[in-house]
């Protein structure tokens, strides 16, 4: 797990970890954690600035806290993958921020598991939800990219998770296509032009050589 920790122009302590970094092509570990701390601190200031707007000034009305907790799913996880495990990163932003990372992380292992914003479930299915399911919604899901955030109101909560969502999607896009330009053409998103191990496990028992006539394949 890869950590990195700043603190806000208002004050407010941002910590970004990331459990496993699916673009190592594109950053190595300190500069994937460099960029969700930087997301972080954009949402840090966005938290703090619709915490302190005057009640009619703020958009969404005023934030009832200072502090926010974020789960972001790794999006090119397959839907085996168990819950625990498909989780990318978390970023907190405030000192009380870490008592809403399950409400978030709930949020989000439901938008995966049903495809759609855990919000609606909660409202409209919640035959859906289960026991020990969360009673709250929503969840952001940006083109694949689902984050799960508490501490706000329910539509506060949607509006930060969706905004980190799109950034961080238009930053591993952006990203992406300055690597391409650099590397020029291949076949594969690696430095080497190779695929990953697992492509080739799937048709091992088509590329093992046969051992002759009348043979079985493994």
């Amino acid at each position: 797990m890869t950590t990195r920790e700043s603190v806000s122009e208002h004050g407010l302590t941002v910590r970004a970890q990331h459990r496993h970094n699916p673009y190592d092509h594109l950053f190595d570990d300190a500069a994937f954690a460099g960029l969700l701390l930087d997301l972080g601190l954009r949402r840090a200031a966005s938290i703090w600035r619709n915490h302190t707007a005057p009640v009619g000034a703020a958009p969404r009305d005023p934030y009832p806290r200072a502090s926010m907790g974020f789960v972001l799913l790794d999006p090119t996880a397959g839907p085996w993958v168990p819950e625990a495990q498909s989780v990318m990163a978390v970023i907190t932003v405030g000192e009380d921020a870490h008592r809403f990372l399950p409400r978030a992380a709930a949020k989000a292992a439901g938008h995966r598991r049903l495809g759609r914003n855990y919000g609606e479930a909660v409202l409209t299915d919640p035959h859906l939800c289960g026991s020990g399911g969360f009673r709250y919604g929503h969840s952001a899901g940006i083109r694949g990219q689902i984050v799960g955030a508490s501490s706000q109101s329910t539509d506060q909560d949607l509006f930060e998770a969706g905004r980190l969502a799109t950034e961080l999607v238009d930053a591993l896009a952006s990203a992406q296509l300055a690597w391409e330009e650099r590397t020029g053409p291949g076949d594969w998103y690696s430095p080497d032009d190779a695929p990953h191990p697992v492509y080739r496990e799937m048709v091992a028992f088509a590329l093992d050589r046969a051992e002759g006539p009348g043979t079985t394949a493994r």
